[in-house]
């Protein structure tokens, strides 16, 4: 397990989410709330939406989830 491990709530994370995709670099973001590149990216990640049948789309996260 990490050290120093925090917990962002669902709204905060959607929030720098937003965020970068009206803009802002992850350079930014990082900067700013004092979070890695590399766990931004991966909300990024998460929050991307996939096509899984005609018209239906859902999250990555949402995805692994119902896996």
């Amino acid at each position: 397990m990490a050290r120093n491990q925090r917990k962002y709530s669902e709204e905060f994370k959607n929030t720098v989410v937003e965020l970068y995709n009206s803009g802002k670099s992850l350079s930014e973001l990082s900067s700013e709330y004092g979070i890695s590149k590399s766990t931004i990216n991966g909300w990024i990640k998460n929050s991307r939406p996939l096509v899984i049948d005609e018209g239906e789309i859902i999250t990555m996260k949402e995805y692994r989830a119902l896996k």
